[in-house]
């Protein structure tokens, strides 16, 4: 006799395909670790990850200008926002990078770019998000894997708001700026060394 639970099963995953069109289900990550140009270059190389989007968030104004979080006064920071296919990255593996590829010991600033927009931030939408997020926390301190404490903030997400188009696919559309060159350039070379399993394949090195 046919098991009804598999039967049930069977029927909630056809159910759950037709919602969501047949592609993966995915999750989000809102992280902050200085200039969203950084961040969205890292993880659009990045398997598993389908779209990042630079923007703002963990502030108190709406829809606000790159110029107002860049005065300090909305509360922002500058975020990306990361969609990614559990199924091939896991959230652990997000943050791991997230860790790798910034300074989150030092206070409201990274490098040169220095304000509170700047500060390095995890917005957790779930309390597995949170819990993942303090556990690794915890690993980096214990192992005194930074000089300095970490003050990355661990905050739930609340809103984001997408930055202007001109800072969207920034890397992208202007490897040759100056910032591009001097700062990100460098970065995507560690990136391409320390994680070089897990890029995708036009990005992994021959």
């Amino acid at each position: 006799m046919t098991n009804p639970l598999i039967g049930l099963l069977v029927l909630a995953a056809a159910a759950a395909a037709v919602a969501t069109g047949g592609k993966p289900a995915l999750e989000t990550a809102t992280l902050g670790g200085g200039c969203f140009w950084c961040l969205e270059a890292f993880y659009e190389r990045i398997d598993g990850v389908e779209d990042v989007t630079s923007g703002y968030a963990g502030g108190h104004v709406a829809n606000p200008t790159y110029e107002q979080v860049s005065s300090h006064t909305t509360g922002h920071a500058e975020v990306v926002q990361v969609r990614f296919d559990p199924k091939k990255i896991s959230y652990r593996e997000i943050l791991q990078i997230f860790f790798t590829m910034h300074d989150p010991t030092t206070l409201n600033r990274q490098g040169a770019d220095e304000g509170t927009n700047y500060r390095s931030i995890i917005l957790y939408r779930t309390p597995a998000q949170k819990a993942g997020a303090e556990a690794m926390i915890r690993e980096l301190t214990e192992q005194k894997a930074y000089p300095g404490k970490i003050v990355t903030e661990v905050v739930p997400f609340q809103a984001f708001y997408p930055a202007e188009i001109s800072h969207q696919d920034y890397y992208a559309q202007n490897p040759n700026a100056g910032y591009c060159r001097a700062v990100i350039s460098p970065k995507l070379a560690k990136l391409r060394h320390s994680f070089a399993d897990r890029l995708k394949p036009e990005y992994r090195e021959p």
